[in-house]
């Protein structure tokens, strides 16, 4: 048993001792440079020399031979002196600092064969110094060394077979990581640390006569984009996945054109020279047709001018300008040679319309030969749409346009616009391709920039949902941008430098839509997948991190989930000391009798513990969500009679049953003052009552706090309450659900906890947001009686700062501009259906929408099963509050607490916004109503008396063409 539980310690522990990250941290704690995100983002010695120095480099050399002689060392532990086993060890430990620690391994072999086998190290180091001296090559002696050492193995130790093996795996695990990572000793000497620059220049490698040789890399290998520009790059990556791309090769900026000796371009087989600049083809700057490129290269001669014509076009003035106009640093130019593609047809795609800035329409242009005549602007192309359907196993292509151009390549063209968006995370590209007669090329491919940053309103329709205030926005951005950058920050530390996190949400068409393009860039930092918001928010699914990245970002991880396991204590913590004392003193304030500069010290003490809240608003469902999917814990297991809607409603329906008891017939509209006539029904009136008090905080949107309360507003309540007792009761089906979770075992307690404190946190945050309302309608009365302000809600059209600066006595123009805010207010208000997306910064109009799937299913997020059938009532806001029973289809545009309970008559729900953790997900499984959510346009589409069925388990609405109404 002894050997066996060795190879497996082997097998555990060496891998994991390759991929502590010690460079990193020695190169930091010296430093303060982060070795993952400069040069080739590889943890390397040789890293470790080139941005921190002698010194730094040192220290990296002995930790790395540190690691390789305790692998030996440990091997020696369970297994013979000199076996194979120890040879095993450092394939393990190469293994783990390849994948998780990415680096090469070699310091870690060389020291750690220097204890397996003295012999052979000297040997080896030996003839790897003659061969050094002599070629002066560093790429020679490298490679050579892993022929010498299994070599000199196989000789010394010939009847040794697992060893002779061990050390060829070794050696062909060596090579083959030599050809999948960059070496920083191939950047440029002149920009590493000075006293490493002698060095650097010796260990290069490859000098001859003078005249450096180093070996041209091509677009096979994996290239990165801070040595020679993001369109080699970009290109290598493509070629790498498997699109076709002509085969091409780089000179790097500090290279010598005379390596390229070795092509012979000529009539038949001519070259293409192109720029390939540092930041050109960026998500910052496309720099489109500032450098030159050169076609038609058919002598060496001419090869040389092209390459020499190429550099020079970086500095002309106009390239010069362009750089300056948009802030960009002077660097430096790679230039890309390929094979020229003798084009039959070529052209170039957007994968996403740039003018209308929507929908989702492929836009081709293309002519008959060489692609330089669409992009040069003398030449008007043919012009083609492109839609690209996609199922799980198929696709089709709807084109409008005709041309010259068979129509079959153009459709082609559109899926691998298609295809290449999706590899760039949705991030809209510029293509230029060429068809030869047989295959399609790529021959760039480029972020659109004018159509960057993305924005989405997927998740923010349902956290600030509806038209937005500008009070409200003022309030809210700040709050959630911050929390949301203080979460990434400590989970990426350093990492997280150079991102904005105050442009994590904006508002377009007065609505809320988050970035993102910047989402999407935290979560690549991070090691996470782009649609991890999604999932943390909405349930959806995640594909797995790698361990790689999840070995990078486990500090940051260790961190954020120490603060998910102590949220429980720190809330109650918060909870004691700072939110109960405080709502006291909020609640026994008179806002009525305070003047301005009191109602503003009252806001800023809202806001303080609004920070506080806001943390505890987003991580506490973020915690209840990843503990319900790594329990896989059911929705229909779960409790959601903390969170302050449901128990509003179940209290409701409570009062509603007693009142049935004492009025067995009834007046609808005359409920309340029958209910006076007895002093059975003044207690229910009492009962009402309370429930108003102690309830009426909540709103309609309860993120908004220019929407009433219900405090102020109580007639939707009145009228909810008359159809409770009309005779309207929770489902039976759901009360058995309801009881079913309280048969639940462990695992299900662990996801409770979690939702209890969810609950509690929204009834904490509503409180505040309630309060902050009062104050500032507390203000808007004082500034109404003084004629500053003209109309009730003229507030809510000031942001907070003008609020503090009026409140200080500033004078400006208030009147202008309320009724300025007023007017765009209401012509946002009146547009039905906004964007899912908004790609840049100033979105056009919107346009109308189109179903999805076709003209008789809608597709969205399943959100409470079962299935139903009835006739569509549109809702777009509680102003009116309709007749409902169970053939009612509710159709809204998002629910929130307000909308909660009109679900106690209705047959289904569609909702706009939303997935299975919404508010309106919560309350239908609550009652057992199937209810679809994420139904874009659904508000747009559905009209009343439309009957329709759905299918709340697979998210399906289907749509009858009976418009009729009831």
């Amino acid at each position: 048993m002894f050997e066996p539980w060795g190879v497996l310690v082997l097998l555990i522990v060496c891998p994991l001792l390759g991929g502590l990250p010690l460079i990193a941290w020695i190169t930091y704690a010296l430093t303060r440079k982060q070795l993952s995100q400069v040069g080739t983002r590889n943890i390397s010695v040789s890293a470790a020399f080139y941005h921190g120095g002698k010194f730094v480099g040192i220290l990296a050399v002995l930790s790395e031979a540190f690691k390789g002689v305790a692998a030996v060392l440990l091997s020696r532990v369970f297994f013979p002196e000199g076996s194979s086993w120890e040879l095993v060890a450092l394939i393990a430990l190469v293994i783990g600092r390849y994948w998780i620690g990415r680096g090469a391994g070699t310091t870690n072999v060389v020291w750690g064969f220097v204890v397996h086998d003295p012999l052979v190290a000297i040997f080896v180091s030996f003839f790897a110094g003659i061969s050094f001296t002599i070629l002066q090559s560093k790429r020679v002696v490298k490679f050579g060394v892993l022929l010498l050492f299994p070599l000199f193995v196989a000789l010394l130790h010939l009847s040794d077979i697992p060893r002779m093996l061990a050390s060829v795996t070794l050696a062909g695990l060596m090579f083959w990581i030599y050809t999948k990572i960059p070496d920083d000793m191939n950047l440029p000497a002149q920009d590493a640390q000075t006293e490493s620059q002698a060095m650097l220049e010796f260990l290069r490698g490859d000098v001859y006569d003078g005249l450096r040789q180093r070996t041209v890399v091509s677009l096979d290998e994996e290239l990165d984009a801070a040595i020679v520009g993001e369109k080699a790059a970009t290109l290598s990556q493509i070629k790498r996945w498997g699109y076709s791309v002509p085969k091409g090769w780089v000179l790097a900026p500090i290279e010598n054109p005379e390596l390229l000796t070795f092509l012979q371009p000529s009539e038949l087989s001519p070259l293409v020279v192109r720029s390939s600049a540092i930041g050109e083809d960026s998500e910052h700057a496309s720099a489109a047709g500032q450098y030159e490129t050169v076609l038609n290269v058919t002598n060496s001669e001419a090869l040389q001018q092209a390459i020499a014509q190429v550099q020079a076009s970086y500095n002309h003035p106009y390239a010069v300008q362009y750089r300056r106009d948009r802030g960009l640093n002077d660097t430096a130019m790679a230039v890309l040679i390929q094979q020229q593609v003798q084009s039959v047809y070529s052209g170039v795609a957007f994968s996403r319309d740039p003018i209308t800035q929507q929908g989702d329409a492929i836009i081709i242009e293309a002519l008959p030969g060489s692609p330089t005549q669409v992009v040069s602007g003398k030449v008007t192309p043919e012009q083609y749409r492109a839609f690209v359907l996609e199922t799980e196993n198929s696709y089709s292509v709807q084109l409008e346009g005709e041309g010259r151009v068979p129509q079959a390549l153009i459709k082609q063209v559109a899926y691998l616009a298609s295809r290449l968006e999706k590899r760039y995370h949705g991030t809209p590209q510029d293509i230029e391709w060429s068809y030869d007669g047989q295959t399609l090329w790529v021959l760039q491919s480029r972020p659109i920039t004018t159509l960057l940053p993305i924005w989405t309103r997927k998740i923010a329709a349902e956290v600030i949902p509806g038209v937005i205030h500008p009070l409200t926005w003022s309030i809210n951005r700040p709050l959630t941008c911050g929390v949301w950058g203080e979460f990434f920050t400590l989970v990426l530390g350093d990492r997280a430098l150079g991102l904005d996190f105050t442009e994590t949400a904006t508002l377009h068409y007065s609505r809320a839509y988050f970035n993102a393009s910047l989402l999407g860039d935290i979560f690549i930092r991070m090691g996470l997948p782009p649609e991890s918001l999604e999932f943390l928010t909405r349930g959806a699914k995640l594909s797995k991190p790698s361990l790689q990245s999840t070995w990078e970002n486990l500090p940051g991880l260790g961190r954020l989930l120490k603060r998910e396991l102590s949220l429980e204590k720190d809330f109650k913590r918060d909870y004691q000391k700072r939110f109960i004392p405080g709502l006291s003193q909020l609640a026994q304030e008179d806002t009525d009798n305070l003047e301005p500069s009191k109602l503003l010290a009252r806001i800023d003490f809202i806001l303080e513990l609004l920070h506080r809240g806001t943390y505890y608003s987003i991580l506490a469902p973020l915690s209840a969500a990843l503990r319900q999917a790594i329990f896989r814990v059911k929705d229909g297991q779960i409790d959601n009679s903390v969170t302050p809607e449901v128990a509003a409603l179940r209290s409701l329906s409570a009062i509603a049953t007693d009142a049935k008891q004492i009025l067995v017939e009834f007046e609808p509209q005359q409920v309340f003052e029958q209910l006076k006539q007895t002093p059975e029904g003044e207690k229910i009136l009492q009962a009402f009552d309370e429930l108003l008090q102690d309830y009426g905080y909540l709103s309609e949107v309860g993120t908004d706090i220019s929407v009433p309360t219900w405090r102020e507003n109580p007639q939707m309540i009145k009228q909810m309450f008359v159809q409770l007792m009309q005779g309207n009761e929770p489902q039976a089906g759901a009360k058995d659900a309801i009881n079913s979770i309280f048969a639940g075992k462990r695992k299900r307690s662990f996801v409770q906890q979690r939702v209890d404190i969810k609950g509690r946190v929204t009834e904490v945050y509503s409180r505040l947001l309630a309060e902050l309302r009062w104050s500032f309608v507390a203000l808007e009365k004082i500034w109404l009686n003084s004629g500053l302000l003209n109309k009730t809600g003229d507030i809510f059209f000031l942001n907070f700062d003008e609020v503090r600066r009026l409140v200080g006595g500033e004078d400006f123009s208030l009147i202008e501009l309320v009724e300025l805010r007023r007017s765009q207010f209401f012509q946002y208000s009146e547009i039905i259906q906004v964007p899912l997306l908004v790609y840049g910064n100033t979105p056009p109009h919107p346009l109308a929408p189109s179903p999805l799937y076709s003209d008789q299913i809608l597709q969205g997020i399943g959100a409470s099963q079962g299935q139903a059938e009835g006739r569509v009532k549109v809702l777009r806001n509680l102003q009116d509050v309709p007749e409902i029973d169970r053939d009612t289809i509710l159709v809204v545009p998002y629910t929130d607490s307000g909308w909660a309970p009109l679900l106690l008559r209705a047959g289904g729900l569609i909702a706009e916004a939303g997935g299975r953790l919404s508010h309106g997900a919560i309350i239908a499984r609550e009652y057992g109503i199937p209810a679809v959510m994420d139904v874009h346009g659904a508000t747009w589409l559905l009209q009343d008396g439309q009957r329709v069925r759905i299918d709340g388990s697979r998210g399906i609405v289907e749509l009858s063409n009976d418009l009729r109404p009831e």
